[in-house]
């Protein structure tokens, strides 16, 4: 089970180089039933604990990526599979959006399980690093929408592919690092 979850993983994280040479053998129908197959396999054994007690809202957001995949499938349209990667945007900006406003906040969550120990200070330094994440989220969204209608295929693959998960991993790793020297024990 390990390996298939793995799989899921690895195709998400691939998602953009894996449509740039997709596009070139495959029409976009195809490649959106893929994009659909690799959310399933990436969620499929967590979805219920996952998204346990969710709002509507938050389901929508959610559910924009699969419906998103689906209308590629209904009309192999391919800017709509470009603009998947937007749609990752849009929904993690109202996962992390959503919980400014019911704590606590998202990187608190996170920091909780990497061990940190609950505190004011911890709430207030993780309620700002979430709404740098929501501010990430926008501008990566903004950029992942302009790349897909347009910049060229290479561009959009270059952008979604690699630089939005560099700074992602940038933000991810200097938060952790930074929260260390911030909040002793955090």
């Amino acid at each position: 089970m390990r390996g298939v979850t793995a799989i899921g993983i690895l195709l998400y994280a691939l998602y953009p180089l894996l449509i740039f040479a997709g596009l070139h053998f495959l029409d976009p129908r195809t490649l959106g039933g893929l994009v659909l197959f690799m959310l399933l396999l990436r969620y499929r054994q967590d979805a219920v604990s996952l998204f346990a007690g969710l709002s509507r809202l938050l389901w929508a957001a959610l559910a924009l990526p699969v419906a998103l995949g689906l209308s590629v499938v209904a009309t192999n349209n391919e800017t709509l599979l470009l603009l998947y990667p937007a749609s990752i945007s849009v929904s993690l900006l109202f996962l992390f959006g959503s919980t400014l406003l019911q704590p606590p906040t998202m990187v608190e969550r996170i920091a909780r399980l990497d061990g940190a120990r609950p505190s004011p200070a911890l709430e207030r330094y993780t309620r700002r690093i979430t709404e740098v994440w929501c501010l990430f989220f926008i501008v990566n969204g903004a950029l992942a929408v302009y790349t897909a209608l347009h910049a060229s295929r290479e561009t959009w693959a270059f952008y979604n592919g690699f630089i939005a998960y560099l700074l992602m991993g940038c933000l991810f790793a200097g938060e952790r690092l930074a929260r260390r020297r911030a909040l002793p024990g955090g």
